[in-house]
């Protein structure tokens, strides 16, 4: 039986957070807020989570899981060959809505899908997810919807959806924005922006001059 938390009120955010970290640890799935859509994550090294998170979804592994992460320190442990391009990014707009596609350290044990070396990462402007995520570390995390359906503004929404195959939702109310993360590939040497959302390419463009889009 699913569990629902209001962090709206202090109580029972406190008791939420404790939950849902608790469900990570035990390889469980949570449902919650972000700056863009309600999310569902799981332990990122967790590859049973993961795997449990995509099939809730109805998704494939060709649809690799992004992870979310609670500072931008996190990140020297999970990628590797990140530009000083990539760190102005960072810089500039994180916490916020811009989702990174970056090379992963080799040695990291997880298995997020076919992700061909790299990992999507973000860092959410949200206070909820933030804590959990400092608390928990890297997440897995996707929107909270089944695939093919709208992705939830609310926790009502993701709750129709998901179900008992979720064990903790934590209720932030409605959503800031429902507009997805831009996604920006720092593999390369000229940063491409792969899908317009929050954050405009002349935004991005103030920061790297350069960055090339996908058409």
């Amino acid at each position: 039986m699913a569990r629902r938390y209001d962090t709206n009120d202090a109580t029972d955010r406190v008791t939420g957070l404790r939950e849902a970290a608790s469900a990570v640890r035990r390889g469980e799935l949570v449902v919650l807020p972000t700056d863009t859509v309600y999310g569902i994550g799981a332990d990122a090294f967790s590859s049973e989570a993961v795997a449990d998170l995509l099939d809730a979804k109805g998704r494939g592994r060709n649809m690799p899981t992004p992870v979310l992460i609670g500072s931008p320190n996190t990140l020297h442990g999970l990628v590797t060959d990140f530009s000083e391009l990539a760190w102005e990014l960072v810089d500039a707009f994180w916490p916020g809505a811009l989702t990174l596609v970056a090379r992963h350290q080799p040695s990291l044990q997880w298995d997020l899908g076919d992700t061909r070396g790299t990992v999507a990462v973000r860092m959410p402007l949200h206070p909820v997810a933030i804590e959990l995520l400092t608390e928990v570390g890297p997440m897995a995390v996707s929107s909270a919807n089944l695939t093919g359906h709208p992705a939830p503004e609310n926790c009502d929404a993701a709750q129709e959806m998901l179900g008992d195959s979720v064990s903790v939702y934590l209720d932030g109310g409605p959503t800031p924005g429902i507009v997805p993360s831009s996604i920006v590939d720092v593999t390369r040497e000229v940063p491409l922006l792969l899908r317009a959302g929050a954050i405009s390419a002349d935004e991005l463009r103030k920061v790297v001059p350069d960055l090339e889009v996908a058409n």
